[in-house]
C-alpha cells in the first residue's frame, strides 16, 4: 500500500483543495480504515457557506461515513481487516458529568469530526476503535454512510420515551424529518403524519412508507391533525424544521399536556409563544446527536427494513468532485435530499 493519501481540505467558505499527506500510523486501540462513502448533511453545507458558528478554517470535512477496516492496532478486539464499519464522529473528554453518566453526546468539551476536528474526507482514516461500529457485511456502503443521520433520528424519537402505540406528527420532511418519521413508525408508533411545504419532500416520505403527508402551504396544521388523529390529536410532535413557524404551529396546535421535541437546530433566536406552552403544560424537549446504542438500533432498523434509505439518495459525486457536489446542492435545493461522495470508486 502506498504510504500517501489524498485528503480534502476546505480552506475557506466555498474553497476546496486536496492535499497529499502520509497515511497516519495505527496506534494502540486504533483502527485504520479505507473510506468508502461520505454523506453531505445540512451542517456541512453551512460550513461551505461560511455560516457554521463553531467551525474554523481550514477544515477537513466528513462525519457521515462508511469504510472498510484495513488494519487494527494493539489491544483492538471485535474488529478485523475487511470488515464494513461506520464511525461515530464525536470526540469527547470522558471526564465531565455527562461523559461520566453515559451521555457523552453532551460532553462539555465535545468536538465533532469535520467541524472542530479533522473529519473523514480522506482516502484512509485512523479512528479510536471505541468509535468504530461494525456494519452487517451485506449492508451497502451507501446505507452505511447514512447510519449517522439514522442514529440522529433514533435518538430524537427516544427523547419522547417509548413511542409504541402513540400518534406522532413530524414537522419538516427533509432528510432528518423523513428519518424521524420512519424511525418512529419502525419503533412502534401507531400512526405517523409528516408535514412540509414541499410536495417533492412529501413524495419522498411517501416513497419511504410515510404516506400521510400534509403540505402546510395548502392545509392548516391544526386542522390536519384533527383530521388524521381526531380530537385527541398527536401524542408527540417532532419539530424537524426548526423555525418560528413550525415551532409556533407545534405549540399552538398541540394537545394540552402532550410533548414537543425540537430536533432541528434553530438558526437564530426563537420568538414563540411560551405563554401558551406554559398554560397548556406542554413538555418541550430537545435532542442532541446520539450515543452508541442509537447507532446499534439504527443499524438494526435499516437491516430489518424499518428504515428505508435508498430513496433519499439524490446523487453521487467522485471524491475529486467534492466542490461540484456542493454546487449541485445549491443548484437543486428543492429536489436534493442526500448527496453521497464516492471516496473509493462507485461501489454501492
Amino acid at each position: 500500500m502506498n504510504n500517501k493519501m489524498l485528503r480534502q481540505v476546505m480552506t475557506s467558505p466555498g474553497e476546496i483543495t486536496f492535499q497529499s499527506v502520509d497515511i497516519p500510523p495505527v496506534g494502540t486501540g486504533q483502527v485504520l480504515v479505507k473510506v468508502k462513502k461520505i454523506g453531505i448533511c445540512g451542517s456541512d453545507i453551512h460550513v461551505y457557506h461560511g455560516k457554521h458558528p463553531f467551525t474554523p478554517y481550514p477544515v477537513t470535512q466528513g462525519h457521515e461515513v462508511s469504510a472498510q477496516v484495513v488494519e487494527t492496532g494493539p489491544g483492538v478486539e471485535g474488529l478485523r481487516p475487511g470488515q464494513r464499519v461506520t464511525i461515530e464522529p464525536q470526540v469527547v473528554c470522558g471526564k465531565c458529568y455527562p461523559c461520566r453518566h453515559g451521555r457523552y453526546n453532551l460532553c462539555e468539551e465535545l468536538k465533532v469530526m469535520g467541524f472542530q476536528t479533522t473529519g473523514v474526507a480522506s482516502e484512509y482514516f485512523v479512528a479510536d476503535a471505541a468509535r468504530v461500529t461494525p456494519l452487517p457485511q451485506h449492508m451497502s456502503y451507501d446505507e452505511g454512510a447514512m447510519i449517522e443521520p439514522s442514529a440522529v433520528a433514533v435518538h430524537a424519537v427516544r427523547r419522547a420515551g417509548d413511542v409504541a402505540g402513540k400518534r406522532v406528527a413530524v414537522l419538516g420532511a427533509g432528510p432528518i424529518g423523513n428519518l424521524v418519521a420512519q424511525a418512529a413508525r419502525a419503533m412502534g408508533a401507531a400512526d405517523v403524519m409528516i408535514t412540509d411545504v414541499s410536495d417533492y419532500r412529501l413524495s419522498k416520505a411517501a416513497e419511504c412508507g410515510i404516506r400521510k403527508g400534509v403540505n402546510t402551504r395548502d392545509c392548516d396544521f391544526g386542522a390536519a391533525m384533527l383530521e388524521r388523529f381526531g380530537p385527541d390529536k398527536a401524542d408527540v410532535i417532532y419539530d424537524c424544521a426548526g423555525n418560528d413557524t413550525t415551532m409556533g404551529q407545534a405549540i399552538r396546535c398541540a394537545r394540552k399536556g402532550s410533548t414537543i421535541i425540537l430536533v432541528a437546530v434553530y438558526a437564530g433566536m426563537a420568538h414563540v409563544d411560551l405563554a401558551v406552552l406554559n398554560d397548556h403544560e406542554l413538555d418541550l424537549n430537545t435532542t442532541m446527536m446520539y450515543t452508541h446504542t442509537d447507532y446499534v438500533e439504527a443499524i438494526r432498523l435499516v437491516e430489518a427494513g424499518g428504515i428505508v434509505l435508498r430513496p433519499l439518495i439524490s446523487a453521487h459525486f467522485a471524491f475529486a468532485d467534492y466542490l461540484k457536489a456542493y454546487q449541485f446542492i445549491d443548484a437543486n435545493r428543492e429536489t436534493t435530499m442526500k448527496v453521497i461522495i464516492d471516496v473509493d470508486g462507485a461501489e454501492p
